[in-house]
């Protein structure tokens, strides 16, 4: 196949016109008949740039086109990608990732020590930097040989392999960062797939990338990203070819089967949660705070917005994950009269009335909210936004009491960061308290083979929990729908990802 070095804008205003002209160009464009093709109906992210994509679930789809120094495997668990192999310094402080000899970005070049160093460097200092807050702990940076680099720590820290899996770690080519402004739109990695056109809020078209160290794995060589803008047409749109595989909510699950499609309820890190900014009144209280989480039917909620397929959480990380803490389940169960006595105590004995932004999608479960709500007396007014603007608001930080999801994070340490340190994303308030950060730092300067890991890991969750206002509501799978045509996909805890996957005829 051709290899592109960089994608041209002539290609993403080419297929734009086309698509205001109503001349789109279709989702599984033709192809020879010795090659395959796949649409996934999915999310496109918020920038194709690592370093400035807002959205935790973006990583699925910038998965296609980068690759980390290190990836997850289906359990959870660290294994190589660029980096065959680490090893850390005695004192936990520094860790030297041994890099494939045969690792190529997608134009050909070498992806070497130089570049991870590059890449790294840049996610910790460029401005407007989102991995900022995960790569602030990196002193310095050796080049030791053309495939050795050592990362030098402020503090011991064993999750760096963990984190290095997602887009923290994924490396791009240092030949795009002459204009890092096109990187949003222009991708330029060494991941299984290299962008080819792309139509910002409609579409992107992908090719295989021959470049790739595991590329003998990859067996789709025309890849298409299409999101689904209609939940009720996708069990339709996959039974008629539209898309080869798709997500789709939990209320088209049984519809999929019943179609004769196959569905695929995948366990992930995803978790539905209220972000909720701890310095604006009424939530500065925890006992508001308390009482909305008492307030809450967790299971009720399952039940009428998500049919049944979900688990009560109150928890950023599922059951049956590592950093789980068992002792937090049920920590605020369902109790009317518990949220009413907490509201009292915090001064709003007559309840209290708050706005709640969301985006459309999420309607149907801020009503059944809004209605759990109303009986201890939280009058609730639904402020529906577009999709853009909750990811803005991580930001930006316009509204104070969000229903959002919480993607998870590969290294549970830094899923934490995000949710509770002093420049993640999702701690609206910006603010840690100093036993929480403590905490933290201590289950990150643990080895995760230390029988000391879990307990010390299990208090930061457990202190994160109770100090924080981020309110978690229940955790919730990843459900793919395709037909019998495609095979091998494995169900991933993590990112999706292609590896072995086929399509047939």
């Amino acid at each position: 196949m051709t290899s592109h070095r960089r994608l041209p804008a002539l290609a993403v205003l080419t297929v734009a016109t086309m698509a205001m002209a109503g001349c789109s160009a279709s989702a599984g464009a033709s192809s020879s008949a010795d090659e395959s093709s796949l649409t996934w109906g999915w999310r496109l992210p918020t920038s194709w740039d690592p370093v400035t994509s807002t959205a935790g679930w973006d990583t699925h789809a910038l998965a296609l086109v980068y690759d980390g120094l290190t990836q997850l495997d289906t359990s959870g668990e660290v294994v190589p990608g660029i980096a065959e192999k680490w090893d850390y310094s005695a004192d936990g402080t520094a860790i030297t990732f041994h890099l494939r000899k045969d690792a190529e970005f997608s134009d050909g070049s070498a992806l070497d020590a130089e570049a991870v160093k590059e890449n790294l460097e840049r996610g910790r200092d460029q401005e407007n930097s989102t991995l900022a807050g995960q790569l602030k702990i990196i002193k310095t940076i050796d080049v030791d040989d053309a495939h050795t680099v050592t990362v030098h720590l402020d503090q011991a820290d064993y999750q760096v392999p963990y984190l290095f899996a997602g887009k923290t770690g994924f490396i791009v080519n240092p030949a795009a960062f002459a204009d890092v402004a096109s990187l949003a739109t222009q991708p330029e990695g060494s991941g299984p797939f290299e962008l080819t056109e792309y139509v910002p809020n409609a579409r992107a078209d992908l090719q295989k990338n021959d470049h790739y160290w595991n590329a003998d794995h990859i067996f789709i060589d025309e890849f298409h990203v299409v999101p689904v803008t209609d939940d009720a047409t996708v069990v339709a749109g996959v039974s008629t070819g539209q898309w080869d595989v798709a997500i789709i909510p939990p209320s088209q699950s049984k519809a999929a089967a019943a179609a004769g499609l196959k569905v695929e309820e995948i366990d992930s890190l995803t978790v539905r949660a209220l972000d909720v900014n701890g310095t604006v009144a009424p939530f500065d209280d925890q006992r508001v705070l308390q009482a909305i989480s008492h307030a809450t039917d967790r299971e009720a909620l399952i039940k009428a917005a998500y049919f049944g397929h979900g688990t009560a959480n109150w928890q950023p990380f599922p059951d049956g994950y590592a950093a789980h803490d068992s002792s937090l389940d049920d920590l605020y169960p369902y109790d009317v009269a518990k949220a009413k006595k907490l509201l009292a105590e915090a001064g709003h004995p007559d309840g209290i009335t708050v706005d709640l932004a969301l985006s459309e999608d999420d309607i149907a479960l801020a009503e059944v909210l809004q209605a759990q709500w109303a009986k201890a007396g939280i009058k609730v007014t639904l402020k529906v936004l577009p999709p853009a603007a909750i990811s803005q608001n991580y930001v930006q930080r316009t509204h104070p009491f969000v229903l959002d999801s919480f993607s998870g994070r590969q290294s549970p340490l830094q899923a934490l960061e995000v949710l509770y340190g002093p420049e993640g994303l999702m701690n609206l308030g910006r603010q840690t308290p100093r036993e929480l950060a403590d905490a933290i730092d201590a289950a990150r300067a643990t080895p995760t083979d230390s029988p000391d890991y879990a307990t010390r890991i299990h208090k930061a969750v457990e202190l994160g929990v109770k100090l924080q206002p981020n309110t978690f509501l229940f955790s919730w799978p990843r459900i793919l729908t395709h037909t019998d045509k495609v095979t091998g996909i494995r169900h991933w805890l993590d990112v999706q990802r292609w590896e072995d996957v086929k399509v047939q005829g």
